[in-house]
């Protein structure tokens, strides 16, 4: 996507004098829900103004609430990471960072974390290993232990609840089958599996009694993890509850499905094991390869979501696409 055809705020933001502080060499990532902005030392996030039903961003108010949101929410694992909400003001023919003028957008600034720390780029270069694995997993059992838990955060694993997260994603993938990253077969397969899974319901309820739905982190893999000075965990589910609250179960089998899609699954076993004995819950595992599958199944769908973005370039619609086919067939290799 050429500067021309980004939004005039976006293009505003490429330029380096927009910033309060040295910003040499700005760069624009999207994904299918944001524009971020790495400038020197600092990242900028702005939302887009989608509407995909289970998010909502598409009015000002809205995505103002969303970063709020965000900086509360993720001030629990990083609050050194997430700085504060700002505000991009129309100046006269420009713009401004938490300027006087009208507010065209809001967005959250971040410090920015060390690259050759993120977790994705440890698992390109083979860095990746058991004492990280340690690592991350003596940073989550006290977060989960201290995350809240009330009737209504409980009522989100029981089974009906859980199905509308489920049933949700075959019906927004229904219409890109046969288009080169599902097949029939699959949707068939994973689909049947997953609700006949759905039906043993004192499988959810005793996860509820036991104390394991958390309002938790909701998107916990590679791509929000960063292996620094310590562990940063960031990037959580903001925009929708209902993918936040759930079974800590499902939270962490995105983190082994993670590393199972990445030819780990090694240390994916071996994280479950450690995370399990140190959490101590034994009934875990009973859980892991229905999350799994369901959280495989939603990194196929983000991935049709991105590569149907007419603002994304063709090289990135083509990897995309790629990967959302990988993504499905792991799914399926969960089912039982």
């Amino acid at each position: 996507m050429t500067d021309s055809n980004l939004p005039s705020f976006i293009q505003a933001l490429l330029r380096p004098e927009i910033y309060p502080h040295a910003a040499a060499d700005v760069q624009l990532v999207q994904t299918h829900i944001s524009f971020v902005l790495i400038a020197g030392d600092f990242v900028y996030k702005f939302k887009k103004p989608v509407d995909f039903g289970f998010l909502d961003f598409s009015t000002l108010d809205k995505r103002q609430h969303c970063c709020e949101q965000e900086l509360l929410l993720n001030r629990r694992l990083c609050p050194e990471i997430y700085l504060e909400v700002i505000t991009l003001n129309k100046e006269g023919d420009g713009f401004a960072l938490n300027g006087s003028g009208e507010v065209v957008e809001y967005g959250v600034k971040m410090a920015r974390m060390p690259e050759e720390g993120m977790m994705g780029n440890l698992i390109k270069a083979g860095k990746l290993g058991r004492e990280q694995i340690d690592a991350i997993v003596e940073r989550l059992i006290p977060f989960y232990q201290q995350a809240e838990r009330n009737a209504e955060i409980d009522s989100f694993g029981q089974a009906d609840k859980v199905a509308i997260n489920i049933l949700e994603n075959f019906a927004q993938t229904e219409g890109f089958i046969g288009q080169g990253a599902l097949t029939q077969e699959q949707f068939d397969r994973i689909s049947a599996w997953s609700k006949d899974f759905l039906a043993q319901e004192e499988r959810f309820q005793q996860r509820i009694a036991g104390g394991y739905i958390r309002d938790c982190h909701g998107d916990l893999y590679s791509a929000n993890i960063c292996l620094a000075d310590k562990v940063y965990i960031f990037d959580c589910i903001e925009f929708n509850q209902r993918f936040r609250c759930c079974d800590v179960a499902s939270d962490v089998a995105f983190l082994a499905m993670d590393l199972d899609f990445h030819g780990l699954r090694e240390l994916s076993e071996y994280c479950m094991d450690r995370f399990s004995q140190l959490a101590d819950d034994s009934g875990l595992k009973e859980m892991l390869n229905f999350y799994k599958c369901y959280r495989a199944y939603v990194r196929g769908k983000i991935g049709l979501f991105t590569a149907g973005d007419p603002a994304i370039d063709e090289a990135v619609r083509t990897s995309c696409t790629e990967a959302a086919g990988k993504y499905f067939a792991l799914a399926e290799s969960y089912v039982g």
